[in-house]
């Protein structure tokens, strides 16, 4: 098993002048460029979280990964104990805050010399899970979308029309024209239940890939090992440059 690297760091919006964004960046002792994947959290989570597990289990398969914390998470300032859905417009900007962030992560690993840009994947759990199918439908950088706990989004979201016209994750899963899906999923998931699950996955076209497993909303290793030789597989051998055009 290689030795991997873990590296606490900030970045922001080329610019923009915007709070910095906390990661953390896992690199496998490794000769020549790494893949990599980005790795976005749930909701009241934080990057610690993605980066002891999918992080953990994709370094020891000589994967390198970032793990970022969303607006309003871990040591962001502000918690999110602070937004209301009485408020609609707070959280759409956040959620574009959240996207553009993502895209920066992305951009960030592919200029890194230690890291191959053809060969680099998104996974999210939960919300994570519903902005990396979002940032993957416009972002070439991802090769490969991995999901835990994903799904479309439940028949009664409060602003429905406002959310889908913002956010829609069946039509954002449609935009990613052939690139591999994976998504796990808990059979007794009650925060993602198992038709929102399906939704997301018939919307898809192939290659894509749904496996079970037998619990609720938070995967157990099994899963997350499956989800880590997944990513691994997927961006094993470099891209050509006519599928990156």
């Amino acid at each position: 098993m290689p030795s991997t690297k873990a590296s606490r760091l900030t970045f922001d919006l080329d610019g923009d002048g915007g709070e910095p964004i906390p990661a953390i960046l896992q690199l496998p002792a490794v000769a020549g460029p790494a893949p990599a994947v980005l790795l976005l959290h749930g909701f009241s989570s934080r990057k610690e979280r993605m980066a002891d597990s999918i992080g953990r289990a994709l370094g020891s398969r000589r994967v390198s990964s970032l793990a970022i914390d969303l607006p309003l998470h871990g040591a962001r300032e502000a918690g999110v104990e602070g937004l209301s859905l009485r408020n609609p417009l707070a959280v759409v900007q956040k959620w574009r805050l959240a996207v553009r962030e993502a895209a920066v992560a992305l951009d960030y690993l592919a200029r890194r010399e230690d890291i191959d840009a053809s060969r680099i994947g998104i996974a999210g759990y939960s919300l994570g899970a519903y902005l990396a199918t979002i940032v993957a439908e416009k972002n070439r950088h991802v090769r490969a979308v991995a999901l835990a706990a994903g799904g479309d989004l439940p028949p009664q979201t409060p602003f429905g029309a406002l959310v889908r016209s913002i956010a829609d994750p069946r039509r954002a899963v449609r935009g990613l024209g052939g690139r591999p899906l994976l998504m796990v999923n808990g059979r007794y998931d009650r925060t993602i239940p198992p038709e929102q699950a399906r939704a997301l996955f018939d919307a898809a076209a192939e290659p894509k890939e749904l496996r079970w497993y037998d619990g609720g909303h938070w995967p157990p290793q099994s899963a997350i090992e499956i989800v880590a030789d997944w990513l691994s597989v997927q961006l094993s051998e470099p891209a050509s440059q006519s599928r990156l055009a």
